[in-house]
């Protein structure tokens, strides 16, 4: 990835954060650049809320160096806050309000006059289809209504820049589509959009970059573009188990097994999409009946896989029981 300028998005440097004893945060390299959605993608205990709320400026780091919108977070964290929106992964205050009280009292807090806060509040809980729960106490929303009040919260200033903390979490299939439709909308309105997720398919569709993040260290950095053009695996699917392996073994292509698969179905590992493609034809030229043709998981979660989940573990994600052929 070509590095990002201090004067645009996010750029964060040698980031540190200790709690006593725990180093939840050793050595973290950050960016993420306007008119992106950037996923920041780690296991739990990763560092990933600790590093959202150092780029929030709610947390200071014992090293290195933020900046946000081109304010050095160091020098003055009150220039930047009015750039940013925060989306904390729970709603967490203000239960006796109701929603439209809430985000009325955030535009207040940030000089609005009340009038103008009261507009902004209605218009997002337009955006957020939270209008008919305005007058609704937000102890009584569910977990998934809280969080779309929560995203509402993030929005009242306008910010420029979002950072989000598990926003899908709670959110019915319907409301994760609205979600990533908003979240692009905001990317293509030229904000710097970040969110910290474990649901890795949801941020195939949305994100432009991602950054990974393990034991408290950036693991890698990658754009979208860079994920889907890695090596991946394929599931392959016959109505035929014997046909299938039969045509993968007669055209040369390597495949394992899962093991105690009862379906007609074989693995196999390729470089490109193009070699995927020529892989799909030599079967069907083979004559063997293709009923599924997929990557097993997703080309963020391949990477998370190959690169995250072997510097955690030491090892290989490779399943063991997989019969090599």
């Amino acid at each position: 990835m070509e590095p990002v300028q201090h004067d645009a998005g996010i750029v964060a440097t040698g980031l540190a954060r200790a709690f006593g004893a725990v180093q939840a945060v050793k050595q973290i390299d950050f960016a993420a650049r306007p008119g992106e959605v950037t996923a920041l993608i780690g296991p739990n205990g990763s560092g990933k809320t600790t590093l959202l709320l150092m780029l929030a400026s709610l947390l200071k780091p014992d090293a290195g160096t933020v900046h946000v919108g081109g304010v050095n977070l160091g020098d003055d964290p009150r220039a930047a806050r009015p750039l940013i929106g925060w989306m904390p992964d729970t709603l967490g205050v203000w239960e006796t309000l109701t929603a439209r009280e809430i985000l009325i009292s955030i535009g207040r807090l940030y000089g609005m006059d009340k009038a103008t806060s009261a507009a902004r509040a209605d218009d997002l809980l337009q955006l957020v289809k939270l209008a008919d729960l305005a007058a609704q106490p937000s102890r009584v929303l569910s977990r998934g209504q809280q969080q779309r009040l929560s995203l509402a919260r993030a929005l009242m200033n306008d910010p420029s820049i979002l950072l989000l903390d598990e926003p899908a979490s709670g959110l019915d299939p319907g409301a994760r589509i609205d979600l990533r439709n908003l979240l692009r909308k905001f990317a293509g309105e030229g904000r710097t959009v970040v969110v910290s997720s474990h649901v890795l398919s949801e941020l195939d569709e949305i994100a432009d970059a991602a950054v990974f993040v393990a034991a408290g260290r950036t693991v890698r950095n990658q754009t979208v573009k860079e994920a889907d053009a890695q090596k991946r695996r394929y599931s392959v699917r016959g109505l035929d188990h014997e046909a299938l392996l039969d045509g993968l073994t007669a055209q040369g292509v390597p495949y394992t097994v899962p093991a105690g698969q009862r379906r007609a179905e074989a693995l196999v590992d390729v470089a490109t999409e193009a070699q995927a493609a020529d892989v799909l034809r030599l079967l069907v030229e083979h004559g063997v009946s293709i009923t599924a043709f997929a990557p097993t998981v997703g080309a963020l979660e391949e990477t998370y896989m190959s690169s995250v989940y072997d510097h955690e573990s030491g090892g290989s994600a490779t399943n063991p029981e997989e019969t090599e052929k």
